[in-house]
């Protein structure tokens, strides 16, 4: 069932521009253990190797301290739609944050939002499917507006603000370099 790969491929990476959520882990040596959902446009392949997602800013900033620490990602996508399937890809990140001279080049491929936090560029390691047999059939409706509503009314100051109470550790108090 399940099938290992060294890279994505085109069919993969087809799979992934079909997938309006995925989910993200991560985790430091010690700690918690930390799994995201994520959803909207936010991940694009860059080469069969590498990928490129946007993390807009939220409650924490888990996968931030984690790679920081340990360089450990794994994104996972599901297919609830259409024929069953689960993708994910095990790899090594790094944060590109707002003040950071690679930002301007990751805009151009995803376009950052008013509260997009860093971008993360995955180097593949590996690639893994396996069937999602029990992943259930369900229908996609829309993408929330809340977190843009939420970013609108803090305004640019008031996210950075944010970030800086917010988000400059993890929930096990390891830095994530938002605080500055």
């Amino acid at each position: 069932m399940a099938e290992i790969f060294e890279a994505l491929t085109d069919e993969h990476q087809r799979f992934i521009a079909r997938q309006p959520v995925f989910f993200v882990a991560t985790a430091a040596a010690d700690g918690r253990v930390n799994l995201s959902p994520k959803g909207g446009p936010s991940v694009v392949p860059l080469a069969p190797d590498r990928l490129l997602w946007l993390n807009l800013t939220g409650s924490g900033n888990e996968t931030a301290a984690h790679v920081l620490e340990q360089n450990r990602i794994t994104l996972m996508w599901t297919a609830f739609e259409g024929p069953p399937l689960i993708l994910r890809v095990y790899g090594r990140a790094r944060a590109i944050h707002p003040d950071d001279a690679q930002w301007d080049a990751c805009t151009e491929r995803i376009p950052a939002s008013l509260g997009a936090r860093q971008y993360f560029e995955v180097a593949v390691e590996s690639v893994q499917t396996s069937c999602g047999y029990q992943t259930p059939l369900m229908d996609y409706r829309e993408d929330r507006k809340a977190l843009d509503k939420w970013a609108e009314k803090k305004g640019e100051d008031g996210i950075r603000a944010y970030w800086a109470d917010q988000n400059a550790t993890s929930i096990d108090g390891l830095p994530t370099r938002r605080g500055r």
